[in-house]
């Protein structure tokens, strides 16, 4: 794989320590801030692939930090929080985290979140047999485009900015035009890993994705009221 760098957000000494222990080990680049008005700086002269931040900081917490850094960029972030409330989480999503882990956390479930996030930013071709394309890369749907190479989605010919995450929830259920997905299986299929956390955080990208696709006349991603979700667009 592919090197990549990390810049982890957090005033613990302990906590960032045992990052750069397991880190090294992995052979990931790490930058490391304890100062999250610091982190912002960081932020605009390093600019990583991926930032893993705390939400208990002080001077500016890190859902502010978060909030801050998505006016700019569209860098994945992975929220790392002691707070296990629902409210909690949920809030980091809908402020434009990718992911959240808990502490105590396990340093190798950490990287392989990591690792799940920067295989799903990296372009690939797909051959699934029920793509509705007009060509491997590209599925388009009258006047909605997804071509999955450019990361790119057209409606009505125009650009619909999209998060990592969102684009890859997206890519999954245009393919499989029709199919019902359950909230497990997408936590599985689109995160990439055995997700440790609440379906929630399948909601949270299938609203967001709704709100951005708004100017389509008819919803593409329909819920299937006790099961999950499923994508129908006129062709």
């Amino acid at each position: 794989m592919q090197r990549f760098k990390v810049l982890v957000v957090d005033d613990d000494p302990n906590v960032r320590e045992i990052i750069r222990i397991y880190f090294k080990q992995q052979q990931i680049d790490l930058v490391e801030v304890s100062d999250s008005l610091l982190a912002l700086e960081i932020v605009e002269k390093e600019l990583p692939d991926i930032i893993i931040l705390d939400v208990m900081m002080p001077n500016m917490d890190g859902y502010e930090v978060c909030r801050e850094i998505r006016k700019k960029y569209d860098i994945p972030i992975i929220m790392l929080t002691a707070k296990t409330e629902e409210f909690d989480r949920v809030l980091g999503l809908e402020l434009g985290a990718d992911d959240y882990v808990t502490k105590p956390f396990s340093p190798r479930e950490l990287v392989a979140r990591i690792k799940a996030i920067f295989r799903r930013m990296q372009p690939k071709e797909h051959s699934q047999s029920k793509e509705p394309a007009s060509g491997a890369n590209s599925i388009i749907f009258n006047n909605f485009e997804i071509h999955i190479d450019r990361r790119e989605v057209l409606v009505n010919g125009e650009k619909v900015i999209l998060r990592p995450k969102e684009f890859d929830l997206l890519v999954h259920l245009a393919k499989s035009t029709g199919n019902v997905f359950t909230r497990d299986q997408l936590l599985e299929q689109v995160w990439g890993y055995d997700f440790i956390g609440d379906i929630r955080t399948v909601d949270v990208h299938i609203k967001k994705l709704r709100q951005k696709l708004h100017i389509l006349q008819k919803e593409c991603i329909q819920t299937v009221w006790g099961v999950g979700y499923k994508f129908e667009v006129d062709a």
